[in-house]
């Protein structure tokens, strides 16, 4: 649970609750289903503006490139070596964000997912999800505690 006194103080606290650090910077994966393509763009804006470097599957690079998003390329997991999972065991990147649909990339994301557990990375299968870690990464670790009390006394004010 977090409690914040915004969006971006909550979601920071959850995340750390869930046992996930931040990242701050680094490279981010994208690869995103074709209905949230037009969608995808100002995700990767914000997370360039984070200090992230982009790296996404052909369909999404293609989109993102078109937008002035500087992109690298990878392989999808069906797609020949190297590949998603061979950055993932070699060259983590700090978050993912992996939306799906159909078969087979439902089973492709179940890989990456295995691996970003296991290499301790952060990842969303929604971008909302990737906004929301936009927002709490805008907002910075928050370690400030108050007791549900003191919640609840400034709801009523």
């Amino acid at each position: 649970m977090g409690i914040g006194d915004s969006f971006g103080e909550a979601f920071a606290k959850a995340t750390l609750a869930a046992g996930e650090i931040l990242p701050k910077g680094g490279l981010a994966f994208i690869s995103v289903k074709k209905s949230d393509r037009p969608y995808v763009v100002e995700v990767a804006r914000q997370l360039t503006a984070l200090g992230f470097e982009i790296v996404a599957t052909r369909g999404t690079a293609r989109i993102l490139r078109d937008s002035g998003v500087s992109t690298a390329v990878v392989n999808k997991v069906t797609e020949g070596r190297p590949d998603v999972t061979d950055l993932i065991k070699n060259d983590p990147p700090t978050l993912i964000v992996n939306t799906t649909e159909g078969r087979q990339a439902i089973l492709d994301s179940a890989v990456i997912r295995r691996l970003a557990l296991r290499h301790k990375v952060c990842y969303t299968t929604t971008l909302a999800g990737g906004e929301a870690f936009c927002i709490a990464m805008r907002h910075g670790n928050s370690n400030r505690v108050r007791s549900l009390q003191e919640i609840h006394r400034g709801s009523q004010a």
